[in-house]
């Protein structure tokens, strides 16, 4: 097996403990996740503490589950890689001491991976990439478009200045009395709704790729608490399509000015919101009038978190001699461009 690339990939920066095989960068021989989703439920949102003891919990029968999936043994293996940051400190840890065992164990290469490469390259696993390209990340923490000139050269041209679209969701949708993770259940009431209530849209300075989610998050519930004093009867599913439309247009324009500005000839989507379908209607539109740029958009098995991300991640770098030493910590503040 040695003739082929075959790495043990690790991701544990949030609420998911996932264990994944990839061979060759592009091909999932397995890909194991355990959500915590249903424990953080209870609280409203992901608590550090908890996140960090559930992967202690989690991670050794995650792993042992890819090996045996992949019906690989550690001898056939290339290298061992793991999500470096950003993400939470404790959880980040959990992986990264996890990698840096095994690795040390079976003298094994360790990669450190950054978390936002990952979604990146989670595309790679289902279409080859074509440089240049752009990618568009949208996630719980993170709404960036990144400018890609080559394999695993990254340039953040335009990112969130507050809130990230996720966070965003979450907060509106905990207004509107609905369950952690607010952004699925926003998405399904916008189906069912009008867009018929102005939010803002905040565009910032004229040129600019930067997002910002704070004024309309903040307009959403101020609208609900004004209804809610003068006891008028809000339609939810009206509020859902209205802040829903608000958030996509701000984020589809953005992407296809900076893909034309950029001459790229792919965009991707990624991130946990890449799964919203109001997302990955506008986007595919809006794309369709270039004929010259391929739009790629993940199955939402790789748009959440998962360690099949990291290893595809990884194999650039893995090629480009890019290894890690046996000191790698977790870095919950880890910077995209100087990977």
């Amino acid at each position: 097996m040695k003739d082929n690339c075959l790495i043990l990939a690790i991701e544990t920066s949030c609420d998911e403990t996932s264990a994944a095989v990839i061979k060759n960068g592009n091909e999932i021989l397995s890909n194991i996740v355990s959500t915590q989703i249903d424990i953080h439920k209870r609280f409203g949102g992901v608590v550090p503490e908890v996140a960090s003891r559930l992967h202690v919990e989690q991670i050794t029968l995650v792993i042992e589950e890819a090996m045996s999936k992949a019906n690989v043994e550690y001898t056939d293996l290339s290298a061992i890689a793991v999500t470096e940051g950003p993400g939470l400190v404790g959880a980040l840890l959990i992986g990264v001491n996890a990698a840096k065992a095994i690795a040390f164990a079976h003298d094994l290469p360790l990669i450190g991976v950054h978390h936002i490469a990952g979604h990146i390259y989670a595309n790679r696993l289902i279409q080859e990439l074509h440089f240049p390209l752009l990618a568009l990340v949208v996630s719980g923490g993170h709404t960036e478009l990144v400018y890609m000139k080559e394999d695993g050269e990254f340039e953040v041209i335009g990112e969130t200045r507050d809130d990230a679209a996720g966070e965003a969701y979450d907060k509106v949708a905990r207004t509107l009395k609905l369950p952690y993770p607010g952004g699925p259940h926003i998405d399904r009431l916008a189906q069912e709704g009008s867009a018929n209530i102005p939010f803002p849209r905040a565009w910032l300075e004229e040129g600019s790729y930067d997002f910002s989610f704070s004024g309309l998050k903040s307009a959403v519930i101020n609208y609900m608490h004004n209804a809610e004093q003068r006891g008028v009867e809000i339609s939810p599913e009206d509020v859902a399509a209205s802040f829903q439309e608000s958030v996509v247009e701000v984020i589809v324009t953005k992407t296809i000015q900076a893909a034309k500005e950029y001459d790229v000839k792919q965009v991707l989507l990624a991130g946990g919101v890449a799964a919203n379908k109001g997302l990955r209607a506008s986007l595919q539109k809006e794309m369709s009038i270039f004929s010259d740029k391929e739009l790629v958009i993940p199955p939402l098995s790789l748009c959440t978190d998962n360690a099949a991300m990291i290893g595809a991640a990884a194999y650039v770098r893995f090629k480009q001699g890019k290894l890690s030493s046996l000191s790698l910590n977790g870095n919950p503040g880890l910077d995209l461009e100087n990977m």
